[in-house]
């Protein structure tokens, strides 16, 4: 039988309703949209430039923050992968999950991990219809178009795993039965440093699933202060954005980084350093293929966001402390000097020569 779970872990509306103050078009996936022909399967990379700033703009009304790190944000989305956000509360993490979300006109869930979590509470459970007698599937959080999965690293490993089908896939499988999630899908997971990894760190296997990872840090003093007068003329709380695009035009802006071309010399470039990575005395495993794999379509994200339709080294050492750092493992000496895996990745991009490349 199956388990009758308890679904009050999580922030979000009862289950049967799962897009809430979105539009309902927030959920319509690529194929239905494409038979029904109700847009255009690409988009030019100026006009999707265009299309991130605008989501960025208006993030921005809501987060204080470095913009290069909502950069990295949306850079995970356009590259079909997901983010890890690691920092100490109230920085603003599950204010920029909720404000990217709602700016990209996407159904938002969150869900708040804890040691008692069981995958049940993130995926679904079946509950026993007594009218009709029978069980019936209620839908967990996960089936939302973007899910804040909060301290991560605070539930078992079992609970953990219950994403890895998710993020890889695109589907979960709930009691033998394989069920599509909505399209498109991005995890924005959290985990708190103060804690030293939380109770249950994150194995490699699902670090890996993240296409980046990024820390908001502390606004300087000025946004600091920016923060104060923006709460002064408001009469809430928190801040609030408006939805700037919609599925059809998210679908086609997801295709643009699929026209950005990648010179052979830079694809040589992120091989080597990803090779690098693995031979390096302080690191017991190296970036894996699929890293590198990642790489490559984060940098033609970023061309993207940039407005380029050709990526340039500068992409790639922009982005590879937050792609690759998190996927190496140090072995145990370097573990106890306190190597800093950042450091790493940066002693490697010096190491490396940077290749000529023509705009």
């Amino acid at each position: 039988m199956a388990r009758l779970g308890y679904l009050g872990s999580f922030d979000t509306s009862p289950c049967s309703d799962l897009v809430v103050s979105v539009p309902q078009t927030a959920i319509v996936s690529t194929d239905s949209a494409k038979r029904s022909g109700s847009f255009e399967s690409t988009m030019d990379v100026t006009s999707a430039r265009d299309e991130c700033d605008a989501v960025l703009n208006e993030v921005e009304r809501a987060v204080i923050t470095d913009r290069e790190f909502l950069e990295t944000v949306l850079v995970g989305f356009l590259a079909d992968g997901h983010v890890l956000l690691e920092d100490v509360p109230g920085t603003g993490k599950t204010l920029t999950a909720r404000s990217v979300a709602t700016a990209l006109g996407l159904s938002f869930q969150r869900v708040q991990f804890t040691p008692d979590l069981l995958p049940s509470d993130v995926l679904g459970t079946h509950v026993f219809n007594e009218k009709s007698r029978e069980f019936e599937f209620q839908p967990g959080p996960i089936f939302a178009n973007v899910v804040l999965a909060d301290e991560i690293n605070r539930a078992p490993p079992k609970t953990q795993a219950a994403l890895l089908e998710a993020m890889e896939e695109g589907q979960a499988t709930i009691d033998g039965e394989t069920m599509e999630l909505p399209k498109p899908f991005f995890v924005i997971a959290t985990q708190n440093p103060v804690e030293q990894e939380g109770t249950f760190p994150l194995p490699e296997a699902q670090m890996d699933r993240f296409v980046a990872k990024a820390g908001i840090g502390y606004p300087d003093e000025a946004g600091e202060l920016d923060l104060l007068r923006r709460r002064a003329g408001r009469d809430t709380r928190s801040p609030t954005v408006e939805a700037v695009l919609d599925a059809e035009r998210i679908e086609t802006m997801k295709q643009a980084p699929e026209e950005v071309r990648v010179e052979g010399g830079l694809l040589q470039y992120m091989v080597s350093i990803a090779r690098a990575t693995r031979e390096d005395r302080r690191v017991e495993v190296g970036v894996s293929p699929r890293g590198t794999q990642r790489m490559f379509e984060a940098a033609r994200a970023r061309a993207v966001v940039k407005g380029r339709e050709y990526v340039v080294p500068e992409d790639v050492k922009r982005l590879a402390p937050n792609v690759l750092a998190h996927r190496i493992v140090l072995t145990p000496d370097a573990a106890v000097e306190n190597v800093a895996k950042q450091d790493v990745v940066a002693d490697v991009l010096d190491s490396v020569e940077v290749p000529t490349v023509q705009g």
